[in-house]
């Protein structure tokens, strides 16, 4: 019986590392990093929408839809009738605080986190109505939505 057991706790023993490191149960892997840093929560007043969303906004209002990536993104193609204003430019936030605080924006960049932080930076400029385009630019283009070249 004590043999029998040795040979249970044995085998038991031995297929325990192979059950821990199984295919089956992977160890969760954390996102890549971003060039653009962490994407930040965004405030309150901020709608964060998909690509469907986008679209239908983008039809139905005057709103503005607002390119937030840099100028080279921009004229490698971009949502017809958007206006460029790249987040990381020195003179984002003096350009942000003179655009029109009635209008409603569709901000976007190529994945969202850049968006977002325009969002913010736009909010506490006292810019109410904004919408981020949460997936981005690259989600936009993969569901078949017009890009200009």
């Amino acid at each position: 019986m004590n043999f029998t057991r040795l040979i249970l706790c044995v085998s038991l023993l031995a297929a325990l590392p192979f059950t821990a490191c199984s295919a089956e149960d992977p160890k969760p892997q954390p996102a890549p990093p971003s060039a653009h840093g962490p994407k930040p929560p965004l405030p309150a007043a901020v709608k964060n929408v998909g690509v469907e969303e986008f679209a239908k906004l983008r039809a139905s209002t005057n709103a503005v839809v607002l390119d937030v990536r840099t100028a080279k993104e921009f004229a490698a193609g971009h949502i017809p009738g958007a206006v460029n204003l790249d987040v990381n430019a020195p003179d984002f936030e003096k350009k942000a605080a003179a655009l029109d605080k009635s209008k409603t924006y569709l901000v976007h960049c190529a994945a969202g986190i850049r968006s977002a932080q325009a969002c913010v930076k736009m909010d506490k400029l006292k810019l109410t109505n904004l919408v981020n385009l949460d997936p981005g630019l690259k989600a936009w283009e993969k569901a078949g939505q017009p890009v200009e070249r």
